[in-house]
C-alpha cells in the first residue's frame, strides 16, 4: 500500500497541465481618442476615474442613484450571478481533492435450531448472531496527471471573475440609466414650464385681439390666428404631461419600484457637470471597462477549457478505498484483528469513443474563438462608444451656443413685431410668426441642453465610470 500510495504522489507532484496556457491577445489602440477637436496628447487623467457622485451634483439624483443601487432587479440578478459563480468555482475546485466518508452497519441475526439441518445445541450454542463493520471510505478520487481539474477550476474561476466585471458593468450601466432618465424627466419639466409661459402670453395677446376686433381695429382674421397659437401652446402641454408621467414611470423601474411620482431637485439649467471631460489614454479603457474585463475572462475559461477537452485523451487514474473494522464483537470492532483495508488504483484509457473526443476539442476551440472575437469587438465597440459621445458633446455644447443666440434674436423680434402690431404700423401677421418661431426655438433650446449634458453622461458611461464604489 505505502508504494501504492508513493506512486500517485510522485505522479501528483509531477504531474503536466496540457492545453494552452493563456496569453491576453495582442490588440491594437489607437493614439488617441477620434474627436472634432484634436485632444491634449498623453493626458493620462480620465473624466471616468471620478466617483458617480462627483460627477452629479445634484443631490436628489445621487438619493435616487443610491436607491436604485440597493433595489434594481438586473443588479440584484448581477449580484446572484456572482454567487452563482463563486459555488460553481467551490464545486469545481472539490474535485481536485480526495473525499472521504464514514459508514458503519449492524447486523443482528437469530439461527433456528429446527431448520432443514438442524443442528445440535453443542454445535450452536447461541442462536444469536451478530455481525458489526465500521469503515472509513476513500471515494473515488482522480489523480489529475494531465491538469484537466485544475483547467476546469481555472475556467470556473475566470468565469466568477467574468460574473463580477458583468455585475460591475450593470452598475455603470444603472447608473447612466437613472442619470439619463432623471435629466430628462427635468428637460420636460422645463419644456412644461416654457409651454405655460407661452400659453399665457398668447392668452393675452388674444384678450388683446379682441379687444382690438371689438373697436374695429383687427379683423376677423387676426382673431382667428390669435386663437390658432392659443390652442397650439395648449396642446403640447397634455403631450409634455404624458411623457413626465411616463419617465416617472421608468426611473421608478430602475428603482424597483411601483409606478410613483419622482421627487425633484436642480432644474435643468442649474445642473452642475465636470466644464472638463478629458478621456484618458485609450489604452487604459482595456483596464477601466468592467465589460471589457468581463469579455477576457471570459477568454480565460474558453482557454481552459481546451485543456479539459484534450486532457480526456490520455489515460485516467482514479483510486478508492476503504479502512475500518469488521467483527461477530461490537466490543472488539476497532481491534488489530478485526482491522481491514483496502485500496484500489483503477486506470482507464479512452480506445474509441466514436469521434466523441475529437469534437469535444473542436468544440472548445470554437468557443474559444468566439471568446476572442467577442474580446476585440467589445474593445472597438468601446472606442467606438467613446468618440460618439466626444463628437457628440463638441458638436451639442456649438448647437446650444447658435441656438442661445438665435433664442435671444427671436426675442428682440418678438418685441419689435408687437409693438409695430399696437402702434399700427405692421400687420398682427408677422407677431404672431415671431411668437410661433420663439416658442419652437425655446423648445429646441431645452433639448439641445439636455443633449449637451446627455452626451456627458453618455462619455462617462463609454469610458467605464460609475461603478466604483
Amino acid at each position: 500500500m505505502r508504494h501504492i500510495l508513493l506512486i500517485g504522489m510522485v505522479c501528483f507532484a509531477t504531474a503536466c497541465t496540457v492545453g494552452p496556457n493563456y496569453r491576453r491577445p495582442s490588440i491594437a489602440t489607437p493614439q488617441s481618442f477620434r474627436a472634432p477637436e484634436p485632444l491634449p496628447p498623453g493626458q493620462a487623467a480620465s473624466f471616468a476615474d471620478l466617483k458617480w457622485f462627483q460627477v452629479f451634483k445634484d443631490e436628489q439624483l445621487q438619493a435616487l442613484i443610491r436607491h436604485a443601487l440597493e433595489r434594481n432587479y438586473d443588479l440584484r440578478d448581477a449580484v446572484a450571478r456572482v454567487e452563482e459563480a463563486q459555488a460553481a468555482l467551490g464545486i469545481t475546485r472539490s474535485d481536485q481533492y480526495p473525499n472521504f466518508g464514514a459508514g458503519g452497519a449492524v447486523e443482528i441475526n437469530r439461527l433456528s435450531r429446527e431448520g432443514a439441518t438442524p443442528l445440535p445445541p453443542q454445535f450452536l450454542p447461541s442462536q444469536n448472531r451478530n455481525f458489526g463493520t465500521a469503515a472509513l471510505q476513500l471515494l473515488s478520487f482522480e489523480i489529475d496527471i494531465w491538469g484537466k481539474l485544475r483547467r476546469a477550476t481555472e475556467a470556473a474561476r475566470a468565469n466568477l471573475l467574468s460574473a463580477e466585471e458583468t455585475r460591475q458593468a450593470v452598475v455603470t450601466t444603472l447608473v447612466s440609466d437613472v442619470a439619463t432618465a432623471y435629466l430628462s424627466l427635468r428637460e420636460l419639466d422645463y419644456e412644461l414650464v416654457i409651454s405655460t409661459r407661452t400659453l399665457q402670453t398668447r392668452e393675452e395677446s388674444l384678450e388683446l385681439t379682441k379687444s382690438r376686433e371689438v373697436h374695429g381695429v383687427s379683423t376677423e382674421l387676426d382673431l382667428r390666428q390669435a386663437e390658432e397659437l392659443v390652442y397650439t401652446a395648449a396642446e403640447t402641454i397634455p403631450q409634455i404631461q404624458r411623457e413626465i408621467a411616463q419617465t416617472e414611470n421608468q426611473i421608478s423601474l430602475l428603482l424597483g419600484e411601483s409606478p410613483n411620482a419622482v421627487l425633484r431637485g436642480k432644474s435643468l439649467t442649474e445642473q452642475q457637470l465636470p466644464p472638463e471631460v478629458p478621456p484618458g489614454l485609450p489604452s487604459a479603457l482595456l483596464e477601466r471597462r468592467p465589460d471589457i474585463r468581463a469579455a477576457e475572462q471570459d477568454l480565460i475559461a474558453a482557454n481552459a477549457q481546451i485543456g479539459v477537452a484534450r486532457a480526456a485523451y490520455f489515460p485516467m487514474l482514479s483510486l478508492s478505498g476503504a479502512l475500518g473494522g469488521a467483527s461477530t464483537q461490537l466490543s472488539s470492532l476497532f481491534s488489530g484483528p478485526a482491522s481491514l483495508w483496502n485500496l484500489t488504483p483503477q486506470i482507464t484509457q479512452p480506445i474509441f469513443t466514436a469521434g466523441r473526443l475529437t469534437s469535444n476539442v473542436k468544440f472548445a476551440e470554437a468557443a474559444h474563438e468566439r471568446a476572442l472575437i467577442h474580446y476585440e469587438k467589445t474593445i472597438q465597440t468601446a472606442f467606438t462608444e467613446t468618440s460618439d459621445a466626444l463628437i457628440a458633446h463638441q458638436r451639442f455644447r456649438e448647437s446650444r451656443a447658435k441656438q442661445e443666440a438665435l433664442e435671444k434674436a427671436l426675442e428682440d423680434r418678438l418685441r419689435l413685431a408687437y409693438l409695430r402690431y399696437r402702434g399700427g404700423v405692421d400687420t398682427q401677421l408677422n407677431a404672431l410668426d415671431a411668437d410661433r418661431d420663439l416658442f419652437q426655438a425655446q423648445l429646441d433650446l431645452s433639448r439641445l441642453r439636455l443633449d449637451e449634458i446627455l452626451s456627458v453622461v453618455q462619455l462617462y458611461k463609454a469610458l467605464g465610470g460609475g461603478w466604483q464604489s
